[in-house]
């Protein structure tokens, strides 16, 4: 999980997950999201920013993904096993606020699959204030999903219904 620069827009930059490759250039700081130039940064270097490679998969933009957790588990349903929970900790310079919540993004051969699910949300008051900041994720041993909020100084267990 990669959280991205900020300053150049709302809408830039989407952070976003990665597999790392032995050797890769991902850009820093010459470029964001592949082979996409950062004009603050001087000198430039087109070489390497030639090099850049993209990301296997985006986020939206200032949602700072802070915790992963891949699933394994029997405990929620089927469907969410062999993905990855994220937890995006939420925005602090765009508006509207961005992130505050847990989704979930499905995998097929070890790689990213599909659109990011919400699946625990409600971090943010209807008039748009923080009210929880998911940061950390974990599995328990039972299958349940933990997620450490770091606003409301909690730890949530999340686990299917009935059980």
């Amino acid at each position: 999980m990669v959280n991205e620069r900020d300053e150049l827009g709302p809408d830039l930059v989407p952070d976003y997950m990665t597999s790392v490759k032995d050797g890769a250039f991902y850009g820093w700081p010459y470029s964001y999201y592949g082979n996409h130039v950062d004009p603050r940064v001087m000198p430039q270097r087109p070489d390497l920013v030639a090099k850049a490679i993209a990301p296997d998969y985006a986020l939206s933009s200032h949602v700072a993904p802070l915790g992963m957790a891949f699933y394994h588990g029997t405990n929620l349903p089927a469907a969410y096993r062999g993905g990855a929970f994220v937890g995006e900790h939420g925005s602090w310079d765009r508006s509207p606020l961005n992130g505050y919540k847990v989704v979930y993004i499905p995998f097929h051969d070890g790689m990213p699959s599909g659109p990011a699910q919400d699946v625990v949300t409600g971090f943010l008051s209807p008039d748009n204030h923080a009210r929880g900041r998911p940061v950390g994720l974990a599995v328990d041993r039972t299958g349940g999903l933990l997620i450490a909020d770091d606003l409301g100084n909690t730890v949530w267990r999340v686990v299917a219904s009935g059980k």
